[in-house]
């Protein structure tokens, strides 16, 4: 096996590099590399120094996780980074690019560290359902302190050099370019002090300050209790960073190794590592090959200054990419600008953004009142309000105007982008761009590939949507496409089971426990029960309250009442509205049931769902699903999305279940026969 990492030595100065494209990550091959590197120059003893840098467009940017679950080959991490630590001379690690998890580690055991300007660094095993593996929890509260490393490793942050430097991450920061030859200096600097190298390990003046305030611990789980609910990373987390201040280094190291082989086999870690894939899989389409040519895209328009033409619009315009922004009104336009600016200027006060980058996004606005000023845009987006008859009209009229060859898209949750393409005599050009609001907030993006799209449309779409901060998700042409069509029936059936005798409190509570944010009812009343059911003609408990004046949070409450603070209560005006309309449907309320038995009716239909668009050839893998359902609709990303989560159930569980309810309520519970094969076979949609 060719060795990744070479070394060489000038003037007293050893450069260990690591080579291995693309962001040398930290498997055996490298591992071992490092091990041979660093036992020679321990033993040269013409080398006084020790600089560790890495070839390409990055440092270490982590752990190799494709060796997760497997047995670990030697050398592992942990004694690697204890070689390193050990070897008995100053090392100073250059780190350019990212220093991520492992990569980080390994900086932490270096004597020195100093970076490039745009060089970031973070511990994001988090993220993955676990913690720093080989003495994260331990060494980094000795360098920045508790407080520091407690934020730095819960939150999984990536954190830019100029904040490394501020709170003592790092030692300096590299001028631009000169990396290499200032790490050397460093060194140099440090052989001709010829100073006593303290290893991390060692130092004592953090953890002694620690020691002094016991209830810090306490306290941080007390204020991050909400954010750590479902997890059970950032606990053990923190209980690793208290033992860095309460038993030896020896024996944190030991708890932390064991704190994280009892997280590795936790179902939470195992459905976050498939999420981390299932994420960067989504952009893979299968007869759309990398090679596919993609259209330039630079300069948009988005036809629509509300809520979501104005989120869509930042998108851009914070990517660099300038919008031409319609509407039919000068006050709707004034308006939707206002909204935009004062969003980015709430950053700005939040230190997100200097004035002057304000200044700049919205100088890539030009504000018009007119579609003739789309003719030379790359890509338009319509947000106009969701009417059928309005977007054909938008899209005939597109067509005679904008440039042949440029994307026209819909941003439509739910209509038929095929019906809407037949306007134009271009329909090969017109597709689905489907944000969720707030638009410049949610980073799921459903790109919904036509009858006639090109191929060209769909990997300019998967592109464009990391270029602006999305992740992007391919459907095909349905009702509502993946994310709304899945959880539709999520409501549907809190509705009807809201009649049956559990309160909209007891089913909100149900899946509130399974991890979700707020169940349907709280949901409804914050974005208002007059905007979720204004379309609707039936009779509904919606309606009955908004008859009463009752449209949520926003005035009066709506299934639950509120006060000044927005505390929710059980509402008996709700209660009684639910008994009148299941008297009205001739509903009877039957025994009461289990949180488990409510968490069935709900979401055993989302999966059932999900094995259609599967059969359907709406979605391509069961893996894109669940990613829509966990950016679209924050379901719990620890279950791993519906799809994962079913196959944790067991499939045949939940056949025999769909089925039981098909027998007491109909067939809009007959299970998918996908679903059924997969049971019946012993498969799965995300395993193998």
């Amino acid at each position: 096996m060719t060795s990744v990492g070479t070394l060489t030595v000038t003037d007293g100065i050893a450069c260990i590099e690591i080579d291995s494209p693309p962001v040398n990550a930290l498997g055996i091959a490298v591992r071992t590399a490092l091990w041979e590197r660093f036992a020679e120059a321990a033993a040269d003893p013409q080398v006084r120094a020790i600089v560790l840098a890495c070839a390409g467009r990055t440092f270490f940017a982590g752990a190799d996780i494709t060796e997760f679950g497997k047995p670990m080959a030697e050398p592992g991490l942990p004694d690697l980074c204890d070689r390193i630590e050990n070897v008995g001379k100053p090392v100073v690690a250059a780190i350019h690019g990212t220093a991520l998890g492992g990569g980080l580690e390994v900086a932490l055991v270096c004597s020195h560290r100093i970076a490039a300007p745009s060089a970031k660094m973070g511990l994001p095993e988090v993220h993955l359902g676990l913690l720093p593996g080989a003495g994260g929890t331990q060494r980094l509260p000795r360098l920045v302190g508790v407080e520091a490393a407690l934020d730095l490793i819960v939150s999984g942050r990536h954190v830019p050099a100029a904040q490394a430097l501020e709170i003592g991450l790092i030692d300096a920061i590299a001028h631009e370019g000169q990396l290499r030859e200032d790490a050397f200096a460093l060194a140099r600097r440090l052989v001709d002090a010829g100073a006593p190298i303290v290893r991390m390990r060692d130092r004592q003046e953090k953890i002694v300050a620690a020691r002094a305030h016991p209830a810090t611990f306490a306290e941080f789980r007390k204020a991050n209790a909400r954010a750590f609910r479902g997890f059970k990373a950032p606990g053990a987390i923190v209980e690793a960073v208290e033992t860095a201040v309460t038993l030896p280094f020896d024996e944190g190291m030991a708890h932390e190794r064991a704190l994280f082989v009892e997280l590795m086999h936790t179902s939470e870690s195992a459905a976050q590592r498939y999420y981390f894939f299932a994420e960067r899989e989504t952009a893979k389409i299968p007869d759309v090959p990398a090679s596919t040519p993609t259209l330039p895209v630079a300069k948009v328009g988005v036809i629509g200054a509300g809520t979501m033409g104005g989120g869509i619009t930042m998108n851009f315009v914070s990517a660099g990419i300038p919008v031409t922004l319609v509407e039919t009104t000068q006050e709707a336009l004034d308006r939707g600008l206002g909204v935009i600016r004062r969003n980015y200027e709430t950053s700005a006060k939040k230190g997100r953004l200097t004035q002057a980058e304000v200044e700049a996004r919205m100088a890539r606005i030009t504000p018009v009142l007119s579609m003739d000023a789309l003719a030379d845009v790359d890509l338009v987006i319509e947000a106009a309000y969701e009417s059928m008859d309005l977007k054909k009209e938008i899209f005939g009229k597109l067509d005679r105007i904008v440039r042949a060859g440029a994307i026209l898209a819909s941003n439509t949750s739910y209509l038929d982008i095929d019906a809407i393409a037949a306007q134009t005599q271009r329909p090969e050009y017109v597709m689905g761009l489907h944000f969720f609001s707030p638009a410049n907030v949610m980073r799921l993006l459903e790109a919904v590939r036509g009858a006639a799209t090109k191929p060209e449309l769909v990997a300019t779409a998967m592109k464009l949507a990391r270029t602006i901060g999305k992740v992007p998700v391919l459907s095909r042409v349905c009702y509502g496409f993946i994310a709304n069509r899945l959880m539709t029936v999520r409501g549907v059936q809190a509705e009807a089971l809201m009649l049956e005798g559990p309160s909209p409190q007891e089913i909100d509570k149900a899946l509130y426990d399974y991890g979700f944010a707020m169940g349907p009812f709280r949901m409804a009343d914050l974005v208002g029960l007059d905007v979720i059911g204004r379309d609707s003609t039936e009779r509904s408990v919606r309606g009955e309250l908004v008859a009463q004046d009752r449209l949520g949070q926003k005035k009066n409450g709506g299934f639950y009442d509120y006060d000044a603070d927005r505390n929710a209560t059980p509402s008996p005006i709700a209660a009684r509205a639910i008994a009148d309309f299941a008297a009205f449907k001739g509903v009877t309320p039957g025994a009461p049931q289990t949180p488990a038995a409510i968490v069935a009716r709900l979401l055993y239909p989302v999966v059932n769902e999900g094995a259609k668009l599967l059969e359907e050839g709406i979605a391509i893998r069961a893996s894109d699903i669940d990613v829509a359902a966990i950016l679209g609709y924050n379901w719990p990303v620890y279950t791993g999305g519906p799809m994962f989560w079913a196959d944790t159930v067991g499939l045949p569980l939940i056949v025999e279940t769909l089925r039981a309810f098909e027998a007491s309520h109909g067939a809009a519970f007959a299970p998918a026969k996908l679903l059924v094969e997969k049971a019946g076979t012993g498969g799965s949609f995300t395993r193998g």
